[in-house]
């Protein structure tokens, strides 16, 4: 994996996102909301547009995101469920493995705690060196330490 060029995703209408390419880490953030006179539709629209940018500007080798199990509210549920529907369905056309990787697991190794707050996990990942402008972005960043070290 250490050739391979990892995308990882903290899916949501501000998704954050880092990748690995060359042995060089980028990352940030996307805000896919929709505007006051859009459909809710236009979230996905917009996040199916950037992967295919991400696509042509980085062509991932695989893919690790988030694994959400539990949702504060049923909007949030429905709107990460929509997320990783096209995710996985524009994952499997373009031929590009994905795993989804539990909370837990990603907070347990980032900081030592499977509980972890957002304050902790953004600390966690400027002691790596980076500079997270929010916890989406840390999310992110954490799945790819996480899947790095799987090697």
């Amino acid at each position: 994996m250490n050739n391979k060029t990892i995308l990882t995703l903290d899916l949501g209408s501000k998704t954050g996102w880092a990748v690995r390419i060359n042995g060089k880490v980028a990352s940030g953030t996307n805000t896919f909301l929709p505007s006051r006179f859009e459909g809710g539709g236009m979230r996905f629209v917009r996040f199916s547009g950037w992967l295919e940018g991400m696509k042509k500007n980085v062509n991932p080798d695989i893919i690790y995101f988030e694994e959400v199990r539990s949702h504060v509210g049923t909007t949030a549920a429905h709107v990460y469920g929509g997320f990783l529907a096209h995710l996985t369905a524009w994952a499997e056309q373009n031929k590009i493995p994905y795993q989804g990787v539990p909370v837990g697991t990603i907070k347990q190794h980032a900081t030592g705690k499977g509980n972890a707050g957002k304050p902790a996990m953004i600390a966690a990942m400027v002691a790596k060196g980076h500079a997270p402008k929010d916890d989406n972005e840390a999310d992110a960043l954490a799945i790819l330490h996480w899947a790095i070290a799987q090697v």
